[in-house]
């Protein structure tokens, strides 16, 4: 009985090969995997999409205000995940569509529902990145040169846009911190002028900036413009 139960029990991790090539998983194997993707999905969110940018400018945007602590990092963290999600939504879909759902319906092979999932991703991720930058990673991987965007690999793609992503929200903190430094600095000649030398400018400036952005409707336009700077 124990011997007829063995030979019926399906293995742990079975991997059988059809005749055209095409590879199936058993089920515990498929929960392996998925597990593992949900292990290194954190580090997807940040290495892979638009979380990145828009995470660093939030942060500067809090720094030039003056607030340390507000918006806390919850908040600014939550905003950020659900605008990479508004940015990135077409892209999600089309992983989904071209890889994900065929793949659930069995008409995929996984490796095959792999390449075409990430297909979307890599076409958002090179369509931010520098061609300065990805001729220097290409050169530095030893792999290239690429006849086409296409070829490059992934293990180029993600250096590269990481790099293009830091570069491109740096630069759009600088342009944000820009009128709330004059403030700073108009707020401290004033007190200097005056005498007032044990008044901290920040705490003085701060209403101001405050003001400043509540007037221009900074939420707003600072968000509106983030979520255009990634249709290109």
């Amino acid at each position: 009985m124990t011997g007829a139960v063995s030979q019926l029990a399906m293995p742990a991790v079975a991997i059988a090969t059809a005749a055209d090539g095409a590879q199936s998983y058993s089920l515990t194997f498929q929960v392996l995997i998925l597990m593992t993707l949900l292990s290194l999905l954190p580090a997807i969110l940040l290495v892979m999409t638009a979380f990145t940018r828009i995470i660093i400018v939030l942060s500067i945007l809090r720094q030039a205000l003056g607030m340390a602590t507000t918006p806390s990092n919850q908040v600014l963290t939550g905003l950020a995940l659900f605008m990479t999600f508004f940015v990135m939504g077409s892209t999600l879909d089309q992983s989904y569509a071209a890889g994900i759902k065929p793949y659930l319906d069995g008409q995929l092979a996984g490796e095959i529902a792999i390449d075409r999932t990430l297909q979307p991703l890599k076409k958002f991720m090179l369509a931010q990145t520098r061609e300065s930058d990805l001729q220097l990673f290409t050169k530095l991987s030893g792999k290239g040169p690429f006849a086409t965007r296409d070829d490059v690999p992934l293990s180029v793609v993600i250096p590269t846009f990481i790099t293009s992503e830091l570069k491109t929200a740096f630069q759009i903190g600088f342009m944000i911190f820009i009128p709330f430094l004059v403030i700073d600095l108009v707020v401290a000649s004033v007190l200097m002028s005056m005498g007032m030398m044990m008044l901290s400018p920040m705490l003085v400036s701060l209403p101001f900036k405050i003001m400043l952005f509540v007037l221009v409707d900074g939420w707003t336009l600072l968000l509106g413009s983030l979520a255009a700077s990634f249709h290109r």
